[in-house]
């Protein structure tokens, strides 16, 4: 019986070893990736909303919480945009603390390779400043393209009275944007996408623009 005691102590130490020792790895580890996560959505923000000074949190938002629970990500589903998720949304101010648009981040569930969370620049008068990816796994040569200013660029300056629509010739109006060549269902995502993050911002103007 002693020995049955020892051996199941033995076990028990060494189980509860490993516990503190994976506990600990995944400490230093959780650190890192979180920085770097806030450092590329950062970079992001800048990318959309070069001549912003400052970026301020809007309310509503938690990092921790399951985007598709949140206020904003109900808002959207309601509206047209049940593929859709809002993580995050900022207000980006000038040097003297006017808003001068929002930053809204979203998450399209409907990638070719999974989803793909970017950030949507958009103006007080509802003008788009463009979208910077954070997290994709697209086809190399396919849907990655959606990151090159090529496909990129076609969404700077779009006026979004009307939704954006994808089409696989050359677009022919304003609100159209052409698809990458062999990945339509990229473009639609990422362009469903702006169009969700545009409706939300829509909201937080108190309407249309």
């Amino acid at each position: 019986m002693n020995r049955i005691v020892h051996d199941a102590l033995i076990l028990t130490g060494i189980t509860l070893i490993s516990g503190v020792s994976l506990g600990f790895v995944n400490n230093i580890t959780e650190i890192p990736i979180k920085n770097a996560q806030e450092a590329a959505t950062k970079k992001a923000y800048k990318e959309v909303y070069a001549d912003a000074a400052d970026f301020k949190q809007i309310d509503g938002f938690d990092s921790e919480e399951d985007a598709s629970k949140n206020k904003a990500s109900a808002y959207i589903h309601e509206n047209g945009f049940p593929d859709d998720d809002i993580k995050n949304a900022v207000e980006a101010v000038d040097s003297s603390g006017n808003k001068i648009g929002y930053v809204v981040t979203v998450t399209s569930h409907k990638g070719y390779g999974g989803d793909i969370t970017f950030s949507v620049g958009i103006k007080n008068d509802g003008t788009l400043n463009g979208y910077s990816i954070t997290t994709i796994s697209e086809t190399a040569g396919l849907g990655m393209k959606s990151t090159e200013s090529k496909f990129k660029d076609q969404f700077n300056g779009k006026k979004t009275d009307k939704a954006l629509e994808v089409v696989k010739e050359k677009p022919s109006a304003d609100n159209e944007i052409q698809a990458i060549s062999g990945a339509t269902i990229t473009s639609r995502a990422v362009t469903i996408g702006v169009n969700s993050g545009v409706a939300y911002a829509r909201s937080l103007m108190g309407g249309d623009k």
